[in-house]
C-alpha cells in the first residue's frame, strides 16, 4: 500500500481539498459525529470496493481484525452504496 505523506505536493493538494471540504462542512453546521461517521463509511466502502469486497484483505491493510470490519460496516446500513459493501462469500448459496 502507498502512503502519500501530506508534506509532499501531492498530499499537500489532497490536503487543501480536505480542508475546503471541512470548511463547507463547518458551513452547513454539520456536526462532527456526523462528519466523522460518513468520512470512515465513505473510507471503508472505497477500500473494501479496491479489494474486490474481501472483508479480510481490506480489514488487514487498515490493521483491524475483520469482525471488526464488519461490525463497523453494519453501522452504516443506507450509507452510500452499503448494499455493495456486502462481502461476496455473504451471499453465495449453502453447500447442501
Amino acid at each position: 500500500m502507498m502512503v502519500t505523506c501530506l508534506l509532499t505536493p501531492k498530499g499537500q493538494v489532497m490536503r487543501k481539498r480536505l480542508t475546503e471540504l471541512i470548511r463547507e462542512m463547518v458551513l452547513m453546521e454539520i456536526p462532527i459525529d456526523l462528519a466523522k461517521r460518513e468520512f470512515e463509511a465513505i473510507f471503508l466502502q472505497e477500500l473494501i470496493s479496491r479489494n474486490g469486497g474481501n472483508f479480510s484483505a481490506t480489514a488487514k491493510q487498515i490493521g483491524i481484525h475483520r469482525n471488526t470490519l464488519s461490525r463497523k460496516v453494519g453501522q452504516y446500513p443506507g450509507s452510500l452504496g452499503y448494499h455493495k459493501m456486502t462481502s461476496p462469500d455473504a451471499s453465495a448459496d449453502p453447500v447442501v
